[in-house]
Formats: C-alpha cells, sequence, structure tokens
C-alpha cells in the first residue's frame, strides 16, 4: 500500500484510515513510501491511495492548476504498477490511484475541476455532515452493471464521497480502460478488462464516516482478490 509521506496531521490520519480499512477486510498492509529505501517488487495486491496530483509531464501537458507534485511518489508508484499489471496481482486505486491508472494506461486528466471538494464552489453537491467530512463534500453514483465495481460493492445506487479537483472525463479516459461509474460527466470508476482484478475510484472509502457501508465493501473484495493470487 503506497502512502503519502507528508507529517501533516491530515495526511497522518489518512494513513491510519488506509491501513485500518484493509485490516477490517482480513489483509496485512504494508506501507510503502517514497521515502527510505527501495521496496520489494513481489506482493499480492497493490492499493494506490490518495494525495497530491501526478505530475502533469506524464501525460505530455503542461501545469494548469496541478499542486502537490512529489515525482518521488509518482516513480514509485508507476513502479509498483507496472509490476503489478505484470503478475496480474489485484490493484486498488484510490481518489489519485485511480488518475494513475489513467495516466499509466494512456489517458490524461483536467487538471481543475470546481464542485468536487469544498475547497472550491460545490456546485449542488453536500457537504459531508460529519465532522470528519470537512474535506470532502457527499453525492451518489450507480456503478455499471456486470462491472467489478458492482460485484464488489452492490449495484444499485450508493453513497461516497469527493475531496479532489482534477478529475478523469470520458475525452481523457485511457482506451484500455472501461468506465463503471460517474457523476455527470466526470468518470468516478474504471476498470482494466484485460486484467483479473484491477478497480479505480475516485471516492475515499476509507473514510468511512463519509460513504454509504457499500462503499467500504471494496476492501473485502480487494483482499478476497489477493487472497485468490496463487502462490509464487
Amino acid at each position: 500500500m503506497t502512502l503519502c509521506g507528508h507529517d501533516a496531521r491530515r495526511c497522518s490520519v489518512a494513513r491510519e484510515q488506509y491501513l485500518a480499512s484493509v485490516r477490517r477486510a482480513g489483509g496485512e498492509p504494508v506501507a510503502l513510501g517514497p521515502e527510505g529505501t527501495r521496496p520489494h517488487f513481489d506482493f499480492d495486491a497493490l492499493c494506490l491511495t490518495g494525495g497530491g496530483d501526478i505530475d502533469p509531464h506524464r501525460y505530455q501537458e503542461a501545469n494548469s492548476g496541478s499542486t502537490d507534485i512529489d515525482p518521488a511518489r509518482d516513480d514509485l508508484e508507476s513502479a509498483l504498477l507496472i509490476r503489478a499489471l505484470e503478475l496480474d496481482v489485484p490493484v486498488l486505486g484510490i481518489c489519485r490511484g485511480a488518475q494513475l491508472l489513467n495516466v499509466h494506461f494512456g489517458g490524461t486528466l483536467h487538471q481543475h475541476r470546481e464542485g468536487h471538494s469544498p475547497k472550491y464552489p460545490p456546485l449542488g453537491l453536500s457537504l459531508a455532515d460529519d465532522p470528519a467530512g470537512a474535506d470532502a463534500v457527499q453525492h451518489r453514483v450507480t456503478p455499471v452493471a456486470d462491472s467489478l465495481l458492482a460485484r464488489a460493492c452492490g449495484s444499485g445506487e450508493m453513497l461516497v464521497n469527493s475531496s479532489h479537483h482534477q478529475v478523469i472525463t470520458a475525452d481523457r479516459l485511457a482506451s484500455p480502460l472501461r468506465a463503471t461509474a460517474w457523476v455527470d460527466d466526470v468518470v468516478e470508476g474504471v476498470e482494466s478488462p484485460a486484467h483479473s482484478w484491477v478497480i479505480g475510484v475516485q471516492w475515499h472509502p476509507e473514510r468511512v464516516a463519509q460513504v454509504g457501508e457499500r462503499a467500504t465493501r471494496i476492501f473485502e473484495a480487494f483482499v478476497r482478490a489477493a487472497e485468490r493470487v496463487p502462490a509464487r
């Protein structure tokens, strides 16, 4: 599991939420960050978590709104993702992680979209009600039928959250990926049909106070998929 290496309190809280979510689902997470020694590249699954913006130079665009760029993290996660796809182990991308999946497969990002974070006008989205939700807005998505996301979280509408300003739109979606959830013109869920279990979600299922119970099931599905990986 890749994690933000910043010392800010909100990053520390986020790290604990990610680790706790995988543990609740029965997994044994190993935290990786851009600092320290190079990690071992054999693993049963890979979770790419949220954080700052991906360097737009990685998708051949000038910076037009990207902030909090961490080239070392971009390098680490890209290398880990390449290895995970080679091994065909489960990959779960959360927020930034979903965007990294899109960039890896040849897509690009709209670098600033208002309405998906309280930092910018919500445009009809409501602020999360709980105190911990001051950095998110809430909305609903409906997974595409027969998608990995629908199998993981169930079909029908579910409550999720949003805390980002960069988005994947239909014209920026990587052609090898399938869109599996939408909010208006924003792609909120993706998967790779060419791999056994590769899912990206734009929301934060680790923030259990901000999402419906069904949204948190993605971690259980992720761990179950990892358990099916043949021993190497």
